[in-house]
């Protein structure tokens, strides 16, 4: 094999596949990426058996063949060879020589017949939806998912399809995130939980473009995302999600709108009293046309109050300062609506059409005066 390809494209398609090579396995294949050019173009992928990349990069290809070198090296060898074209040798042991300008690495590879594919995807059942609103609604989800394994299903999102809309859920049992994106077109109804770490690194992939779409393939096991030159497989999760529909139909005696950069600064504010790995809570006192903040830590204390609309109960209330600030920060909206029950029920934050929904646990406080 022999290619010529700009270092530009070739870091971006290392750097782009290797987020789908493993940190520890015993298969030292899938330690690698391969290079594909059997086919007449320049393909790259990884693949860790839960997660597979593919991406096609822009290059002139001199020989066909095929190989698999050690992702990490790899990575780390473009990244530094200066910025001009690569050549990438090969030869029937599984030698390669990559050189740019006065730079000659020489260095071991595999067979690539030894690499795993990536499974084939049928590709009859797809919806799209723009790189940027996919994007963006992983950011505004992906800090609620749980961080362990105790319950496997809380690590992924769920993505269910309704008609025409699609809603991704995030929750780690303490909180839950909501968000509904509108599509162009309906579709038969589907429900499958796609795992965090997959959503994760597609964020870093995507540009962002709102005028480019991403097309996703269901089937029973897998989800496929296609964008621009890349492919993306991963693996399910296996199991029911939990009955949000239930979870979210709680009714509210009290209604809070409140300004949102204010209501998110002055949480902010608290967490300096805070020490890390502390759990204190921010406690709010919700009265007639204002809402008083206040915490209580070793460090000191803070007491605000800043003005809001109210209808219904009074009520004091307290929560984790970061579960209300993660919320809030994804949220755009000026003006927000928090929807209370009782000391002891959840808060809901929502908008009128329901397009967003965070729904937080409160904890429990001592009485502050």
């Amino acid at each position: 094999m022999k290619i010529i390809c700009s270092k530009s494209n070739l870091l971006i398609g290392v750097n782009t596949v290797s987020k789908a090579v493993p940190s520890k396995t015993t298969m030292t294949i899938l330690e690698c990426i391969l290079i594909d050019t059997t086919k007449g173009e320049i393909k790259l992928t990884a693949n860790d058996m839960e997660l597979g990349i593919e991406t096609i990069i822009e290059g002139e290809i001199i020989e066909k063949g095929i190989i698999a070198l050690d992702a990490k090296i790899l990575l780390e060898m473009v990244r530094k060879l200066p910025d001009n074209d690569v050549t990438i040798t090969t030869d029937a042991s599984y030698k390669a020589i990559i050189t740019c300008e006065k730079a000659k690495f020489n260095i071991a590879g595999k067979a690539g017949e030894d690499f795993s594919a990536l499974p084939q995807i049928d590709r009859s059942e797809s919806i799209s939806v723009s790189q940027f609103t996919l994007k963006e609604v992983i950011r505004q989800t992906i800090f609620s998912i749980a961080d362990n394994f105790t319950n496997k299903i809380l690590t992924g999102e769920l993505f269910e399809i309704q008609n025409d809309i699609l809603k991704i859920v995030s929750s780690d049992g303490l909180r839950i995130s909501l968000r509904r994106i509108h599509l162009k077109n309906s579709y038969p109804a589907k429900k499958v939980i796609v795992p965090g770490k997959t959503l994760s690194e597609i964020s870093k992939i995507l540009l962002g473009d709102t005028e480019k779409e991403v097309n996703i393939f269901f089937t029973n096991k897998h989800i496929l995302f296609e964008f621009d030159n890349t492919t993306v497989v991963s693996r399910l999760i296996e199991g029911d999600y939990l009955n949000i529909d239930n979870i979210l139909s709680v009714d509210y005696e009290t209604k809070v709108t409140v300004n949102k950069k204010e209501f998110q600064s002055c949480i902010d504010r608290s967490t300096l009293l805070v020490k890390e790995g502390d759990k204190k809570p921010i406690i709010l006192n919700i009265l007639d046309n204002v809402m008083e903040l206040k915490m209580n830590s070793v460090i000191g204390s803070l007491n605000e109050e800043i003005d809001i609309a109210k209808t219904g109960k009074d009520l004091m209330i307290g929560f984790d300062p970061k579960f209300l600030i993660d919320a809030l920060k994804v949220i755009e909206n000026e003006q927000i609506e928090l929807k209370l029950l009782n000391s002891k029920s959840p808060c809901f934050i929502k908008d009128e059409e329901e397009n967003y929904t965070y729904l937080i646990l409160p904890v429990t406080f001592n009485s502050v005066k």
